[in-house]
């Protein structure tokens, strides 16, 4: 999917529902954006300045129809970047960057081959054929930490099969990490950063949540979760190495807010679609169903803010995704790995085209605006109360 597709995608999902987003306008700084009727309004103000502050209160959806504001360009040219001094932002601010992993059978156990390949691409499908010969492919309906799930961790551990990524995966505690640090992540029609020690490594198209402080999820979003499969596959105390990095955390491109026409049953059983174009033809498809998912995005949630832990800007969180690409791109049995200049979108008809071009971690446009700047930023504009 070229970036004009990706455009006309999103146009056409944010003809209906509740969207907001975030925009920098050049000469005033970040600004959050309602969506009506194929424009983008800037409806930044003292009682919403940011997108954390849409998210907060009573009914976003209510907030994001009364607010006033200003029209500032079509949300295509927007998108295509043909609006001068405008450009898209991620559509989130102060809110932390979090996701669940190995949330789907199959990327579960495409994590444990990584474990066992020891981040070598080359041995993946022998330990692949190996693994699922010993647990099988489908473990869709076995729920994590039930008594069946305990069993067969059990004969896993009996068999030497056992390994760190069956524990979270069917095992009673999900797994929560940080994917990137506030105000880092990029939006729609920017770079993405591959780190240039990986050379194997994937995208991960997923469902993203967005969730108040309150625990009250409210709307969700696309995103792709980049991922360095060596990396992580040497150690799993890499985790950060392989997921945290400048310009790894892309989200949008909008918000979708719940109402009558889009709710979380909504997000339960959407499918993901995922698009990959790149040098020589090169052309990918894959898809990630949320209905095949083990833990649910509430059961998600709650185990990311509980009363262990608490996020008073809310947060959003990445859902896990069953993509797992193992088509071979460079050479018999070293299944996919990305090229600088692949384009790539995620994509949904509810929630529009997730649409970025994968670039070195280091020639990516560095993270310079953060919590500090966008505090002064909107001190100087007066719209800190």
């Amino acid at each position: 999917m070229k970036i004009n597709e990706a455009t006309a995608a999103t146009a056409d999902a944010v003809k209906n529902g509740a969207f907001a987003g975030r925009v920098w306008r050049e000469g005033i700084g970040p600004c959050l954006i309602a969506i009506r009727q194929g424009w983008a309004v800037d409806i930044t103000s003292k009682t919403l300045p940011t997108m954390r502050d849409l998210c907060e209160v009573s009914d976003p959806v209510k907030a994001l129809k009364d607010a006033k504001g200003e029209e500032i360009g079509l949300i295509s040219d927007l998108l295509a970047g043909r609006q001068k001094g405008v450009s898209i932002l991620a559509p989130v601010d102060l809110q932390a960057l979090k996701a669940a992993g190995v949330t789907f059978a199959v990327s579960m156990l495409e994590r444990v081959i990584e474990e066992k390949a020891r981040g070598d691409a080359s041995q993946a499908e022998a330990i692949r054929n190996d693994i699922t010969r010993l647990i099988g492919d489908d473990l869709s309906k076995l729920v994590p930490g039930s008594p069946e799930a305990m069993a067969l961790k059990q004969s896993l551990i009996e068999r030497k099969a056992w390994s760190q990524y069956l524990e979270v995966g069917i095992g009673p505690d999900a797994e929560i990490f940080t994917k990137s640090q506030v105000m880092s992540a990029v939006g729609f029609g920017a770079d993405i950063g591959i780190h240039p020690i990986s050379k194997w490594n994937n995208p991960e198209p997923e469902a993203v949540i967005v969730v108040s402080s309150a625990g009250r999820i409210v709307g969700a979003m696309l995103g792709n979760d980049v991922n360095l499969r060596d990396v992580e596959g040497r150690s799993a105390l890499l985790l950060s190495k392989a997921k945290d990095n400048n310009a790894s955390c892309s989200l949008g491109p909008f918000i979708r807010f719940f109402d009558d026409s889009f709710t979380l049953a909504d997000v339960r059983s959407m499918e993901i679609a995922l698009e990959v174009e790149g040098d020589g033809g090169f052309h990918l498809k894959g898809q990630s169903n949320m209905s095949k998912i083990s833990r649910s995005p509430e059961a998600l949630a709650a185990a990311t803010l509980n009363k262990h832990h608490q996020y008073p800007d809310g947060f959003v969180l990445f859902c896990g995704t069953l993509f797992a690409p193992t088509q071979d791109r460079d050479g018999k049995g070293q299944g996919f790995t990305h090229h600088h200049g692949d384009e790539v979108s995620v994509i949904n008809p509810l929630l529009g085209a997730l649409y970025n071009v994968v670039h070195s971690t280091d020639t990516c446009s560095p993270w310079t605006f953060g919590t500090s700047h966008l505090m002064r930023n909107l001190a100087g504009r007066g719209l800190l109360a």
